[in-house]
């Protein structure tokens, strides 16, 4: 694996995001590199919380050794009920330069992880693409994972491309109302559709190899009570619009933690029979589940 051939000119171009930030679509135009923050809370240093084997992602992330995890400080969305509220909200982590990060890279590497995880990557992007960069010249050889929320500019993830071997975006809510009330992004799936489809245009319907996944698109929905994920919708969206062999992981994760107290719809687990439903309805529709 190698970096796209203007590389260095799309890492330049990516750069120039932070100066008035549009490098998500909430594009707040903080000046990120004379210290402003905007909707995620950081400037233009990479704030890196943890860097280790996972061994708890999605089956063909994980394999053997693992996936690579490097999970980031801050977050575009910020869910009322964000169950890393921790790291999104409070930005626990420290402070990593592109060296030091291309170093943890390398490191995950020789542990013997199949892939490098970045998590919650969205608001880093132009500086990840430098490091992923470096870490290219200096021989990193394993996919590189982005795993976002979904809340992506198509301009950005456009200049990423080559530079990402397997996208794993959420696609949290069919609907605008809990898309608001919840992340404050009132146009989430519209934004999250195009998103998928430029990441499906990039690496396709997801491949693996020997049970660990090489390259492609893996979806996650989070099951949510009452239906507030529409999960019906994104389903739908994915078998139709998307690929019908589509790699998809619904989620029956979801705690009412952080703030989720405050909203009586969300502020308890989802049934048995809210995550069978949307379970079997993306089973139905032909797509290939993770479990």
């Amino acid at each position: 694996m190698s970096p796209p051939a203007d590389a260095a000119e799309r890492i330049r171009e990516a750069d120039r995001l932070l100066e008035s930030c549009t490098v998500c679509p909430r594009r707040c135009g903080a000046n990120r590199k004379k210290g402003e923050t905007g909707f995620c809370g950081v400037d233009a240093r990479v704030i890196v919380s943890t860097a280790a084997p996972h061994f708890g992602e999605e089956a063909p992330l994980v394999g053997v050794g693992g996936s690579g995890t490097i999970f980031l400080a801050g977050c575009n969305l910020l869910c009322v009920y964000c169950q890393n509220y921790d790291l999104s909200h409070g930005r626990e982590g420290q402070v990593s330069s592109t060296a030091e990060i291309v170093r943890m890279m390398l490191q995950l590497e020789g542990m013997g992880c199949h892939n490098i995880n970045f998590v919650t990557p969205t608001h880093y992007t132009p500086q990840l693409m430098d490091a992923i960069y470096e870490a290219r010249h200096r021989g990193l050889r394993v996919p590189i994972v982005y795993n976002c929320g979904g809340y992506e500019s198509v301009e950005t993830l456009r200049l990423l491309d080559g530079f990402v071997e397997i996208y794993m975006p959420d696609i949290k809510y069919a609907d605008r109302e809990p898309a608001e009330k919840y992340s404050q992004a009132p146009d989430y799936f519209e934004v999250a559709k195009a998103a998928v489809r430029e990441m499906h245009r990039q690496v396709g319907d997801l491949v693996i190899e020997n049970g660990v996944a090489t390259r492609g698109l893996l979806v996650r929905h989070l099951v949510l009570p009452n239906g507030m994920a529409g999960s019906k919708a994104v389903v739908d969206f994915l078998a139709d619009e998307i690929s019908p062999n589509t790699y998809i992981n619904v989620m029956r994760q979801y705690r009412p933690v952080y703030e989720a107290y405050m909203y009586p719809e969300i502020a308890r687990y989802p049934t048995a029979e809210e995550f069978w439903y949307a379970h079997d309805y993306a089973r139905s529709r032909g797509l290939r589940l993770d479990r």
